[in-house]
C-alpha cells in the first residue's frame, strides 16, 4: 500500500505548496501573547472571564480547525492525482527469413567452445538464438533444408515459438528415421525461393533473408544465382553465411569418399545480386562476429512514449476543507450560544 502510494501519487502543480509556510508561520504567531487592553473595568469581571472562556475554546478546537481547512485547501490547489504511467513502444521492424542448413555435413565438429569440439549445426542454432533475442521488435521467420526446404515458423513476433522450432532442428537419422529434413542434399535455390515467397507478401520497411549453409547447392528446381535474381526484382536484401572450417569432413558413414563442399564464389554472387553481404565463419567467435555485424547493419527504428493517465484527487482535498470550515463555524456558533 505504502509502495504504491510512493509510486502513483504525485502533485501536479506542486507550487502551491509553498503556501504551507506562511500558514505555518500564522498558527505559530497565533499562539503569542497579544496586547493587554488599554482600558479597564473593574466592575466587569464577570464578562472577562466568560471572554477567556471563549478564547480557550477557540484555541482548543476552532483554531485547529481553521488550521486544518486553509492546509487542505492548499493540498487541493496544488493538484494531488494518482498518476498511472505506460509506456507504449513503437517500432518500424524488419521481416527477416533465417534459412538453416540441416543437411549431414552441418554433423562435422570442426568447431570449438572452451577447447571441446562442436558441431556445425549445434554452433548455428546457438548464435542464430542470441541473434533472435537481439531483435525483439522483428517478425521472424525460419526455414530448414537440406534437400527441400521445410518451413519451421512462420514470419512472428511470438519468438518463443520460434525458438522452439529452432530448438528441434534436428539432422536427418536414418536408422531412426527422424528429423527436420529427409530428403537429402543442399537445395540453396529452392530455400531462398521459399524464403523470398514468404516475405513477398509481407508489407514491412525492409526484408532480408539470412542463408545459413556448410555447402553447395546440388538439389532442388531452381539454381542459387537464379533464386538471387528472382529475389532482387522483390527488393529483399539477401546475406549469406559459410560455416565450417576448410579440414571439416563428414564421415564415411554419411559419404563414401568425404570432401568439402564449399561454394564461396556462389555465395557471394548471391550477397552481391541482392545487395546483401557475404561472410565466412571458420570459428564460433567468427560466427558471432558475422551475426553481430547483421545485426548492426540492419537496424530497427524504434519510437517510445510516456503515456501519463491521472486521476485528479482535489475534490476531495477541498471538499474535506470545505467541512473542516463548517465544523468550525458550528462549533463557535454553538459555543457562543453556551456562553
Amino acid at each position: 500500500m505504502i509502495e504504491d502510494f510512493i509510486t502513483h501519487f504525485r502533485f501536479a502543480q506542486p507550487g502551491w505548496l509553498i503556501m504551507l509556510v506562511p500558514a505555518l508561520l500564522l498558527l505559530l504567531l497565533r499562539r503569542g501573547r497579544g496586547a493587554t487592553g488599554a482600558v479597564v473595568f473593574p466592575n466587569l469581571g464577570v464578562l472577562v472571564s466568560l471572554g477567556k472562556r471563549v478564547n480557550r475554546l477557540a484555541w482548543s478546537v476552532g483554531i485547529p480547525l481553521v488550521f486544518i481547512s486553509l492546509v487542505l485547501a492548499i493540498l487541493g490547489m496544488a493538484r494531488p492525482v494518482w498518476r498511472n504511467e505506460y509506456q507504449s513502444r513503437v517500432a518500424s521492424g524488419i521481416d527477416i527469413v533465417i534459412t538453416f542448413d540441416v543437411s549431414l555435413s552441418m554433423d562435422i565438429d570442426d568447431f570449438r567452445r572452451s577447447g571441446r569440439p562442436m558441431r556445425r549445426i549445434d554452433a548455428a542454432k546457438e548464435v542464430v538464438d542470441a541473434f533472435i533475442t537481439r531483435r525483439p521488435d522483428d517478425r521472424i521467420g525460419l526455414v530448414a533444408f537440406a534437400g527441400r526446404p521445410v518451413s519451421v515458423s512462420p514470419i512472428t513476433l511470438d519468438h518463443d515459438w520460434l525458438r522452439q522450432g529452432l530448438e528441434k532442428l534436428q539432422l536427418w537419422d536414418e536408422r531412426s528415421q527422424t528429423g527436420t529434413v529427409k530428403e537429402q542434399g543442399t537445395a540453396i535455390g529452392s530455400a531462398l525461393a521459399t524464403a523470398a515467397t514468404r516475405l513477398d507478401n509481407r508489407d514491412a520497411k525492409s526484408k532480408i533473408i539470412v542463408l545459413i549453409t556448410d555447402g553447395q547447392s546440388n538439389s532442388g528446381k531452381i539454381s542459387p544465382v537464379e533464386a538471387a535474381q528472382h529475389i532482387k526484382t522483390l527488393g529483399i536484401k539477401t546475406y549469406t553465411v559459410a560455416i565450417g572450417t576448410t579440414k571439416g569432413r563428414v564421415s564415411s558413414r554419411i559419404q563414401n569418399f568425404p570432401r568439402q563442399e564449399f561454394d564461396l564464389p556462389t555465395l557471394r554472387k548471391i550477397a552481391n545480386e541482392t545487395g546483401g553481404e557475404h561472410f565466412w565463419a571458420q570459428s564460433l567467435e567468427d560466427l558471432e562476429n558475422n551475426f553481430q555485424t547483421i545485426d548492426n547493419l540492419e537496424k530497427t527504428e524504434t519510437r517510445s512514449l510516456t503515456v501519463i493517465d491521472d486521476r485528479e484527487l482535489f475534490a476531495w482535498f477541498v471538499g474535506a476543507s470545505l467541512l473542516a470550515a463548517l465544523a468550525f463555524a458550528v462549533y463557535m456558533s454553538v459555543n457562543k450560544t453556551t456562553t
